[in-house]
């Protein structure tokens, strides 16, 4: 973990609600995809937990939904701005066990882990499939920038208004797969996990107090005991879960 000082460069809405902030700074303790960093903003006590998108260099991307009044802040930060991030927090994917069709699921703001997840299997040699969920197609972002990496890109709609009609797991039928990752919110979550037929990795979003693991506000129960979701997750393995 490292407490580090960015430069805000660009603020962009991609979809209602949703925004991409650049920002650059000291990324070296962010080591994995799945990992997330911890933001102060002025006048709010906690910090905000967001997932780390993308990592070039100096260059970090984060892309957050503005869900309460400190998101609705960061929504108004212009270029130049200075930020205090924790970076390098939680444990974020494991690659070793992928397989070489690795299947990658997000579901709304689960979407933007899954990125640089799939940069980082490319680079390993593996060739990913990507299913993107969310409600209607006002909501899709990233969808272009998943297929300029190369990687077969699935989007679901629940209206449907673009893509596949459903959930996520309405396209699994499309796709042959050695293994799963997986972020979004804990319904998705669970119905991946009894549709899925190999093992996998979820992140799992909770409330946090400090991010780091020193408060246990985020302890959840496994089947090999309790962990922090903070700083033992938020990445646990299938076989640990329990709903």
């Amino acid at each position: 973990m490292k407490d580090c000082v960015f430069t805000l460069l660009t603020n962009r809405e991609l979809a209602p609600k949703t925004f991409e902030m650049v920002l650059m700074g000291d990324c070296s303790a962010i080591t994995a995809p799945g990992q997330f960093v911890n933001i102060r903003i002025e006048g709010f006590y906690l910090r905000r937990p967001i997932s780390v998108c993308d990592v070039e260099g100096d260059r970090l991307t984060l892309i957050y939904k503005v869900v309460g009044k400190g998101t609705e802040v960061m929504a108004k930060m212009t270029p130049g701005q200075k930020l205090d991030l924790l970076t390098g927090l939680g444990n974020g994917y494991d690659l070793t066990l992928c397989g070489d069709e690795p299947l990658l699921i997000g579901g709304g703001a689960g979407v933007p882990p899954m990125f640089l997840l799939a940069k980082e299997l490319l680079k390993i040699g593996k060739q990913p499939t990507v299913i993107l969920g969310f409600n209607t197609k006002a909501e899709i972002f990233y969808e272009k920038e998943f297929m300029d990496l190369g990687v077969k890109t699935i989007v679901t709609t629940v209206d449907g208004s673009s893509g596949t009609k459903g959930f996520v797991t309405d396209a699994f039928v499309q796709v042959k797969y050695s293994y799963t990752y997986c972020c979004g919110p804990e319904p998705m979550l669970k119905a991946v996990y009894n549709a899925s037929a190999t093992s996998g990795q979820y992140s799992f979003e909770e409330r946090m107090g400090c991010g780091f693991g020193a408060c246990m506000g985020c302890t959840c129960r496994t089947k090999y005991g309790n962990k922090r979701i903070c700083k033992d997750g938020p990445v646990l393995k299938k076989e640990e879960i329990v709903w």
